[in-house]
């Protein structure tokens, strides 16, 4: 049995302890907001925060995922108020939108670590793959969501 706490809530599965965390998240608990990608961790479709860290789900073994708190897309908010969510809306960042949880949740991570990051520490910081080259709007939409956060 893993022990999981998702979105401030406790799971207990039956789950080979090697199971990529992505597929518990999906398949188990119908968390389907992170997504699949490439499944070698190189895209960050599937990126969730591991106490606050942002992680690629689809390499990372669910029993190492068993000793923090697991964030999805989902739990960043339940009404799309997170000021990240705001500014994505904002600036109309997706177009086919396939990448945009994964890039949400790096561009909150990154916004923990440097509340005011310049284009090049946006550009260092957001590894994920847009398909679509949505990287423009990203950025215009991390430097809004920044401001948002600093007004608040």
């Amino acid at each position: 049995m893993i022990r999981l706490r998702i979105n401030g809530q406790d799971h207990e599965l039956d789950v080979d302890p090697a199971t990529p965390l992505l597929w518990v998240l999906r398949d188990n608990l119908n968390l389907t907001g992170t997504k699949y990608g490439c499944g070698i961790g190189q895209c960050g479709a599937c990126t969730v925060h591991l106490n606050g860290q942002p992680v690629r789900a689809c390499s990372t073994p669910v029993s190492q995922a068993s000793s923090f708190e697991v964030v999805t897309i989902e739990g960043l908010s339940k009404d799309r108020s997170h000021p990240v969510q705001q500014a994505w809306i904002a600036e109309d960042v997706p177009q086919c939108g396939y990448c945009q949880s994964g890039q949400i949740m790096a561009a909150v991570s990154l916004l923990k670590r440097n509340a005011r990051p310049s284009d090049a520490d946006i550009d260092a910081a957001m590894t994920n793959i847009c398909r679509c080259g949505t990287y423009t709007r990203i950025r215009a939409a991390i430097h809004k969501a920044a401001a948002m956060m600093g007004d608040a």
